[in-house]
């Protein structure tokens, strides 16, 4: 413990990165007990003490050509936070994922002589890899939450630690799916599909009425099917119920502000967005579907610039195709309750047996007190003298 009083800027951009922020700020407290925080903060973060200059929601913009309509007022935000961390200059700065937005701050905040940390690697090893030589001007140390991100930035001779992910550390190897129902109060004889559409509001716009119709699909077959939409805040609650009201849909649909991972060990199967939620629902050992939508123009550029085989992270992650991924003209009622109905009515149990156990050593390898990890490397480069 230091009695140092450290000055910590911090940014996130997502719900997701709000718990990864949220973790690393409660054990650097527990290490300069008088620090303080500031910087751009969700829920989580705030609730640790974090300063919030902008409402999150300002950088949840996710597509290369969605981007360009909010440019302006992104450039403003960064543009305020830049000069609020020169007249206000902290002890470190750390950009929580958000890549496109914390990397220019990184980048000219450190070359005012403030240190740098990038927490969660941009996606180099699957498109861009070029920007791994941006990333090494803007930061002193990157923060890898995937062990196969670390070999990159170590073939390149760049800073990065391995440090793991907070969700496979706080999330059971075997999640108790009995004691999440009851809390829940879900009927024994429920069958039970977990529905998250995306924590931003284009994704929900997107995607939700191709779910829901997915789900009148499987309603035909599964007439105890009960959905269950957890949503990360009041705003996409007020959409998802504007929704509903508007197609009362003839399925029993229950919407949730948070709890998300309490419903994913809930239920029977999930169907989501991809993004970091495929990662949580793999943790809490639930076979998926996961799908998602671009506009046509991001999704052309794209075909030319991703590189990866797979972009569901279960899949990246065990480089193989271990669950459904949907993209584009894929995503339909029919293709998604088809490779659904299996998963909800308990089909080929060998094979979900042998999918858990692949879940469960992929979140062995994630497990390694992230939130400990990161603060004390952040601690390590806060102490090194310039």
């Amino acid at each position: 413990m230091s009695e140092k009083t450290l000055k910590v800027g911090i940014v996130a951009g997502e719900a997701s990165g709000d718990i990864l922020a949220a973790g690393l700020i409660k054990q650097l407290k527990k290490r300069y007990p008088n620090a303080t925080f500031e910087g751009i903060a969700g829920p989580k973060m705030q609730a640790q003490g974090c300063q919030s200059l902008f409402d999150m929601e300002e950088l949840s913009v996710m597509g290369l050509v969605e981007v360009l309509s909010r440019i302006r007022r992104l450039m403003f935000v960064r543009k305020s936070m830049l000069n609020h961390f020169l007249l206000n200059p902290p002890d470190v700065f750390i950009g929580v994922d958000a890549p496109d937005f914390n990397l220019g701050l990184e980048l000219k905040l450190k070359k005012h002589g403030i240190k740098t940390v990038q927490y969660v690697s941009p996606t180099v090893w699957a498109w861009r890899e070029k920007r791994i030589f941006k990333i090494a001007k803007a930061t002193n140390l990157v923060l890898s939450i995937f062990p196969c991100e670390k070999q990159v930035y170590d073939k390149h001779h760049i800073p990065c630690e391995f440090v793991g992910h907070t969700m496979a550390d706080d999330i059971a190897i075997k999640p108790d799916k009995q004691k999440a129902r009851h809390s829940l109060q879900l009927k024994d004889e429920e069958v039970v599909l977990a529905v998250l559409p995306g924590s931003r509001q284009r994704e929900v716009d997107t995607l939700l009425d191709v779910f829901i119709q997915s789900c009148l699909l499987l309603k035909s077959e599964i007439p105890r099917l009960k959905v269950l939409i957890p949503v990360v805040n009041r705003q996409r609650k007020d959409q998802v119920d504007e929704y509903i009201q508007t197609h009362t849909p003839d399925l029993t649909i229950q919407v949730v502000i948070g709890h998300a991972r309490e419903v994913m060990i809930a239920s029977d199967a999930v169907l989501l967005a991809s993004g970091t939620a495929t990662l949580e629902a793999m943790l809490c050992k639930r076979n998926m579907v996961t799908a998602y939508k671009l506009s046509s123009l991001t999704y052309q550029m794209m075909k030319w610039l991703y590189k990866a085989k797979y972009f569901a992270l279960p899949n990246v992650l065990a480089d193989e195709k271990l669950i459904p991924e949907l993209l584009q003209d894929d995503v339909t009622p029919e293709t998604i309750s088809t490779l659904l109905l299996p998963m909800l009515t308990a089909q080929n149990g060998d094979e979900q047996q042998s999918l858990i156990t692949k879940f469960e050593s992929l979140h062995k390898s994630l497990k390694k007190d992230a939130d400990v990890q990161s603060a004390l490397a952040v601690a390590k480069l806060i102490e090194q003298q310039p």
